[in-house]
């Protein structure tokens, strides 16, 4: 009775069925959950991640604000407008000692004094062997600003030190006549020190996209952008940042979270690839913007463990109670199927006791029977065989016809689609020209089909001389609206003009067809892939070469490439290969095939026609 138990049918299968569910429903559950744990861990991480950038403004604001009194308050001083009028002689020596005994007391790096001429005539580090002292900085932006303006402030490379700074700027005198300009740098290097994280970035930006300021000192003087030419050649002649190569930041942008907020993936020094929160926040009194880089994976990861965790003890409780549910469903069964066993049995022995008596009496008959069913079953067998090779042959002929067809059949569903469109538009001459095109195409799947008989008869299509050109134009025809978008990977070397080979046009490209759709078909996530066609006259043969950098052929699979359905690809059929070659052994050509990792080329030669 234990063991009838054991049996009650459909029960493993009932608790399979249950089992596969959970780990769908698990499955389906933790994918939605990580997407939801991921939409809050960006909402989450931006919000913290502005206060920081904006703690962040507020730091460079202060860092801005202080060395910005020192040019407005000596304009208006009296040893700086007497030296540079020249009304004492020992005025210039003063008004060093008073620029470098300022500059020790503020976070200005540099205080200086320029008549109007642009030369330097007072400095805060007179006293140095690169002082600015003598130095003509007419050219500068900042000396051109405040003289015509009264103030300005310029970002640059430094002329005498190389060192990056702000410079701040403001004229002395009136606007008519101006006596010079005072000028304060104030340079950032504690301030990018106290930015510097190891897994978040921080910089600033100018008006054009140039990073002036940044945690990363590598990115310095890099841009968000390529420059326009014209901006490139402006800032090349002003000299604002020396040599310095105004490369594109390595910041690609993925998704926008924001009008300030984007996922990015970015390259950091270590050469650490990653997805990153951009927040970009503009510098106020500035035309700049701080950028600030924040590393996603962490945040998500953990948002995700947490919810995914969470969900699990919520799907525990109620898959137990299913779980439960299921269990005293199927003892129930089990009882009602003992019952039914108990019942079956003694019917089984009533039957076997009855059948006792008239056993003897039938035996002789039911061996004759036995045999005539035996002899029955023999011959249903044999015809089964027999069907089932037919079958065989069958489906081999209907698979290469599927496979042969194919491409024209897509090639006239998008021209028909496209008709349509034309004709929403009432554009009636591409209509024409789309049905033109699927009137050829209908009439090259006839050929298509009549080859194949011709081919399942093992008959032969007579060669004629057919120009290359021509059959590979027209194989990359009908390869045109599968591949619409990709078939820019493929490329014809030039065909040496009048090279005509000894075939048939339509089964030429056939073969074609196959070798081009197996090349791009391989490239297919590849974004650097090509595929290369050329034809050259080697003798009396022509050796047409089609090579692509794909992966290559899998070496379990390249000694059988010619032998029917052999093939790697989910859908494919494994017959292109095996009805290209016999075509071109048909015209008395051969193929070979050269595969590795780096790349696959097939050569078709066919004998070459002399002009």
């Amino acid at each position: 009775m234990g063991k009838r138990a054991d049996k009650v049918p459909g029960r493993m299968k009932r608790w399979g069925a249950f089992g596969f569910a959970v780990l769908m429903v698990l499955g389906l559950g933790f994918w939605v959950v990580g997407l939801y744990a991921r939409h809050v861990a960006l909402s989450q991480l931006s919000g913290q991640s502005h206060a920081d950038a904006s703690l962040k403004v507020a730091l460079l604001r202060a860092v801005l604000e202080r060395p910005r009194s020192l040019p407005l308050l000596l304009s208006e001083d009296q040893q700086v407008v007497d030296a540079l009028t020249g009304r004492d002689a020992g005025a210039i020596e003063r008004l060093n000692d008073k620029l470098e005994r300022l500059v020790t007391g503020t976070s200005a790096s540099v205080l200086y004094v320029i008549n109007a001429r642009g030369v330097a005539i007072a400095s805060s580090n007179w006293r140095e062997p690169l002082s600015f002292v003598g130095a003509d900085y007419g050219f500068r932006e900042y000396f051109r600003g405040a003289v015509q303006f009264g103030a300005a402030e310029h970002f640059a490379l430094g002329n005498v030190s190389k060192r990056p700074g702000l410079y701040i700027s403001r004229r002395v005198g009136p606007a008519a006549a101006p006596l010079g300009v005072v000028v304060v740098k104030a340079e950032f290097d504690q301030l990018e020190a106290d930015w510097r994280e190891a897994t978040r970035f921080a910089f600033v930006t100018d008006s054009a996209g140039v990073v002036l300021i940044s945690s990363v000192p590598a990115w310095r003087f890099m841009t968000l952008a390529p420059l326009p030419k014209a901006d490139m050649a402006a800032i090349r002649d002003s000299l604002q940042f020396g040599d310095a190569p105004l490369q594109p930041l390595p910041i690609n942008h993925v998704e926008a979270l924001g009008p300030d907020a984007w996922l990015v993936h970015s390259v950091v020094p270590g050469d650490r690839a990653g997805e990153y929160l951009h927040l970009a926040l503009d510098v106020p009194s500035t035309p700049w913007k701080l950028s600030y880089l924040v590393p996603t994976e962490p945040a998500i990861s953990s948002a995700a463990r947490e919810w995914r965790l969470l969900a699990f003890f919520i799907a525990l409780p109620v898959f137990s109670i299913f779980g439960v549910y299921l269990w005293r469903r199927q003892a129930a069964l089990a009882r009602i199927y003992r019952a039914e066993a108990d019942r079956q049995e003694l019917e089984r022995r009533v039957d076997e006791r009855t059948r006792d008596l008239s056993q003897a009496h039938d035996r002789l008959q039911d061996e004759m029977a036995g045999r005539r069913e035996t002899e029955a079953r023999l011959q249903v067998v044999q015809q089964e065989l027999v069907q089932a090779n037919r079958l065989a042959i069958l489906g081999q002929v209907a698979a290469g016809v599927a496979h042969e067809i194919n491409q024209p059949l897509a090639t006239i569903r998008a021209y028909a689609e496209n008709a349509l469109v034309f004709l929403e538009r009432q554009q009636q001459q591409p209509v024409q020209d789309n049905l033109g095109a699927i009137a050829r195409l209908t009439a090259r799947i006839g050929t298509i089909t009549d080859e194949l008989k011709a081919f399942a008869r093992k008959g032969r299509t007579s060669p004629e001389p057919v120009l290359l050109v021509e059959a590979i134009d027209g194989a990359i025809v009908l390869l045109r609206s599968r591949f619409s978008g990709h078939l820019d990977a493929l490329s014809v070397d030039e065909i040496p003009a009048g090279l005509v080979v000894q075939a048939n046009r339509i089964r030429l490209e056939q073969v074609l067809i196959n070798l081009f759709q197996n090349a791009l078909e391989a490239l297919e996530g590849q974004g650097d892939g090509y595929v290369k066609v050329s034809a050259l006259p080697q003798g009396n043969e022509v050796a047409i070469t089609v090579r692509d950098n794909g992966p290559g052929i899998a070496p379990e699979i390249l000694p059988n490439l010619f032998h029917p359905f052999n093939t790697s690809k989910d859908k494919g059929l494994g017959l292109g290969l095996v009805i290209s070659k016999d075509i071109i052994a048909d015209y008395g050509g051969r193929m070979d095939v050269d595969s590795s990792p780096a790349g696959t080329c097939f050569t078709i030669f066919l004998q070459r026609v002399p002009q």
